[in-house]
């Protein structure tokens, strides 16, 4: 049995990344299992990420790493959708990623999409704060080597999916 394919969606809130996953796994010729930086969150006590939001948070989100490997190395494809930041909690985010799944076969993909249109997406969708895209975006991770990029103001969350695996399947 082979290794699952890792495909990371990386983006700031409201690029559209948890909308392609959704478009992704409506297809009947693919199947992914979903590991996702909101879900882990979900794990941890809110007096614990009032107390310490960072720390706890990069605890998770490395649960997440191992997690996506281990569905990986069980020969199942699986989709990250997440956000590569560098903060105290996660740095060297980037690195400790992908020392983690350095033996998987992965592929990061950048969901992009202009701040200005992530602020509306923000503010439309009510749970999150308008400037959140703008924050996450300085906080992102330099360097990361993307195997393909969408842009999500300008295609479908079907169209980027569509995209994204003919791309690199």
């Amino acid at each position: 049995m082979g290794k699952g394919r890792i495909l990371y969606l990386n983006g700031v809130t409201s690029s559209g990344k948890t909308s392609i996953v959704e478009a992704l796994q409506a297809r009947r010729d693919v199947f992914f299992y979903v590991v996702a930086n909101d879900l882990f969150q979900e794990m941890i006590g809110e007096d614990y990420l009032k107390e310490d939001y960072w720390k706890y948070l990069g605890e998770v989100i490395i649960m997440m790493y191992h997690t996506a490997k281990l569905f990986s190395d069980m020969g199942k494809d699986v989709i990250i959708d997440s956000i590569l930041v560098e903060r105290d909690g996660t740095a060297p985010h980037y690195d400790r990623m992908k020392e983690i799944l350095r033996d998987n076969p992965l592929d990061i993909v950048e969901v992009y999409c202009p701040l200005d249109i992530c602020r509306q997406r923000n503010i439309d969708r009510g749970d999150r704060y308008e400037t959140q895209s703008d924050e996450q975006a300085g906080l992102m991770a330099a360097g990361i080597q993307y195997s393909v990029r969408v842009d999500t103001s300008k295609f479908s969350p079907d169209e980027c999916a569509d995209f994204i695996l003919k791309a690199l399947f």
